[in-house]
């Protein structure tokens, strides 16, 4: 799978983003339950921009990578299964 622009909420603690909370996939908005792993990019490399990962359980029984894209704010979707 390629990675795919999508559209997010998330909730913000202590700093804007911090936990994705649902996002939309192929129209259809998909409720996160739980997020299962999160690591970190922390440092900057021309292939890999900062970021951060979190591999989800979603509400569609499936999993997700979601990436944020620190540089320019920007989620993507990596991987589904």
């Amino acid at each position: 799978m390629d990675l795919l622009l999508i559209e997010i909420e998330c909730h913000a603690g202590y700093k804007a983003d911090e936990t994705p909370r649902r996002f939309r996939f192929v129209g259809n908005w998909i409720e996160v339950e739980e997020v299962v792993d999160r690591w970190h990019q922390v440092e900057r490399l021309p292939k890999w921009p900062r970021a951060d990962y979190f591999k989800v359980q979603a509400s569609d029984r499936r999993h997700y990578l979601l990436k944020h894209d620190l540089d320019d704010g920007r989620w993507l979707l990596v991987r589904r299964w």
